[in-house]
């Protein structure tokens, strides 16, 4: 027998038998919205790097208000058309708060940003895939791990500030690299059983996994860049 005379049945590599059909539709609504929120996000650090406005405090508070205000609205089909224009400003703020380590970033070596946005694209979907295709719950064990970790890397972070310790903050990155993959194993998993639980709020549930998305490209982002020294004093000189 041939071993390579074989055709590939593309509709059983996209069969996900485990999911309903309306969890399906769920989530290709999460994932549109999600590309659409990358792309806003890119426009915010675009609009960031040309007029140098906005710096610091102002868009974490632009992307807390957003992000309350959008909690706050009510999912129904009435609201579908405000949520969306909130999660755009929340994507905007976002993109902004991005702004100035991408004009660092682009001093050192421009390909950077490519580079890593092309790696976390690769990461994020090779652990969707896993999550989706993987049996239903079985990542949902990660929770409490996941959510101790980030609680250990904040209060590193903290003392960090005083240490400044290169070393330190090296191991924070890789550890909070790990920890947001794990993330979007959990996240993806968490949204297919509130679905199937009848919670169709996809905009709520494309914001956990554009977090989760930033959040490794801007990891992936001080990865890259850690061979340049003066990279490493300018990251450990912020707060």
């Amino acid at each position: 027998m041939n071993v390579f005379d074989r055709s590939i049945n593309f509709d059983a590599l996209f069969k996900f038998s485990q999911i309903s059909r309306s969890t399906q539709q769920h989530l290709k609504n999460v994932y549109a919205s999600l590309a659409v929120c990358m792309l806003v996000a890119a426009a915010g650090s675009y609009v960031f790097l040309i007029t140098r406005l906005f710096q610091g405090g102002l868009t974490m508070l632009g992307s807390l208000a957003m992000m309350g205000w959008l909690a706050m609205t009510p999912h129904s089909p009435q609201t579908e058309k405000k949520r969306l224009a909130i999660l755009a400003g929340f994507a905007f703020f976002t993109g902004l708060g991005l702004g100035p380590l991408m004009d660092y970033v682009i001093s050192i070596n421009p390909s950077i940003i490519l580079t890593a946005f092309l790696g976390t694209s690769v990461i994020f979907a090779c652990f969707t895939l896993s999550a989706l295709y993987a049996k239903r719950r079985s990542y949902l064990f990660l929770g409490g791990t996941l959510m101790s970790g980030l609680v250990v890397l904040l209060l590193v972070s903290l003392l960090n500030m005083f240490w400044a310790s290169a070393v330190v903050f090296k191991a924070h990155v890789y550890l909070g690299l790990a920890i947001m993959c794990g993330f979007v194993l959990f996240d993806t998993q968490l949204i297919i059983e509130k679905a199937e639980m009848g919670d169709k709020d996809y905009i709520w549930h494309c914001v956990d996994l554009f977090l989760d998305f930033v959040t490794i490209f801007r990891k992936l982002v001080i990865i890259l860049s850690m061979n340049e020294k003066v990279f490493e004093t300018w990251a450990l000189g912020c707060p």
